[in-house]
């Protein structure tokens, strides 16, 4: 039975750093702490809020609540034929270990999400992306626990519905489950995804002619460094904003306006914006309030400057959307989860 404690400061456990009390907190290990865990009064009688590695959240208030970390972690193999490997992590397990781990297995897939902050357990939540990759390029399945019965559920990838950092545990089923474990279709013969960003440029720039997954792994990884802010000096939840998809017509009418306008064609015929290029035509680069602040070298993330409250990252979130809205005509969307 995992033990609880009341009143637990939830500085450390959030990549924004920001101060925010949890009325209860408790960790669990393992699917059998879950379960014991679901029956006791303080479990029943409280809202209840599951968390991994806080990468994607703001607090902006206390939380009248029990606060649940999922530490459950193991990783084993599944199954394997002569191309691939289904490969099934703990939800507690650190996103960016359990990728270096398969990397020097010789596993492919993984290597463009390497340095994504963050738990195994919330790759599927999010759809967690980067790079020309996303989960649902690699996912199998996953193993979850419904909160109220304890019941095990597998889903699939189809029941999972995948949409750009989307999927049904941040809408339909949001606070249903817990994830427990993930499993993943890695290959063991590698096929490269550097087309993306400026892995190429990166390649060329490190002197590697010939890469390998290992290689490419560490080209993201020399880029995520030199343009996004490390949480452990700075706080931050990386992205804050997501690109917003639009219409034909809306981008043509913006090309109009904004010859330079930075997009991406979609296969259903719309367009996806970076979102980063519009907050840093409003001028925001580097701006602050109230201690909290947009990235001088990506104006995509927000950063805790100053020990500001959550509820300063959030003012300055809705003042970002509404100056884009005012020049572009777009709706900014919020990736990171606000409590």
């Amino acid at each position: 039975m995992p033990e609880i404690h009341q009143h637990i400061n939830l500085k450390t456990l959030n990549t924004f750093g920001i101060e925010a009390f949890a009325k209860y907190y408790c960790e669990v290990g393992s699917v059998s702490d879950f379960l014991d865990l679901i029956h006791e009064p303080t479990y029943t009688q409280n809202n209840k809020l599951i968390i991994g590695g806080g990468s994607n959240l703001l607090f902006t208030r206390d939380f009248d609540g029990l606060v649940i970390k999922n530490n459950i972690k193991n990783i084993s193999i599944v199954s394997e034929n002569e191309n691939e490997i289904y490969i099934k992590a703990g939800a507690g397990e650190v996103w960016h270990d359990f990728v270096v781990y398969c990397i020097n297995k010789g596993y492919g897939g993984l290597e463009n999400l390497s340095l994504i902050p963050g738990c195994v357990g919330a790759s599927p939540m999010q759809n967690i992306g980067a790079y020309g990759v996303e989960i649902k390029d690699v996912f199998h399945e996953l193993e979850a626990y419904d909160m109220e019965t304890g019941e095990l559920r597998i889903f699939s990838k189809e029941d999972c519905a995948f949409g750009y950092r989307e999927s049904v545990f941040k809408n339909k089923y949001k606070n249903r489950y817990l994830i427990a474990a993930v499993i993943y279709r890695l290959k063991k013969q590698p096929e490269l995804n550097t087309s993306y960003g400026a892995i190429n440029t990166e390649l060329q720039a490190m002197g590697v002619k010939e890469p390998g997954i290992r290689e490419v792994s560490q080209a993201v990884i020399n880029i995520r460094q030199s343009k996004l802010p490390d949480p452990k000096v700075t706080g931050n939840a990386g992205s804050f904003f997501k690109n917003p998809e639009i219409s034909a017509e809306k981008m043509e009418e913006l090309k109009k306006q904004f010859p330079g306008i930075v997009s991406y064609a979609l296969p259903n015929g719309h367009f996806k914006l970076a979102a980063g290029w519009m907050i840093e035509q409003c001028g925001l680069k580097g701006f602050s309030l109230n201690g909290a602040a947009v990235h001088q070298a990506q104006a995509l993330v927000l950063i805790n400057q100053h020990a500001c409250s959550g509820d300063a990252v959030f003012k300055l979130s809705q003042h970002v959307m509404l100056k884009v809205l005012e020049k572009f005509g777009v709706q900014l969307e919020r990736e990171v989860n606000i409590i």
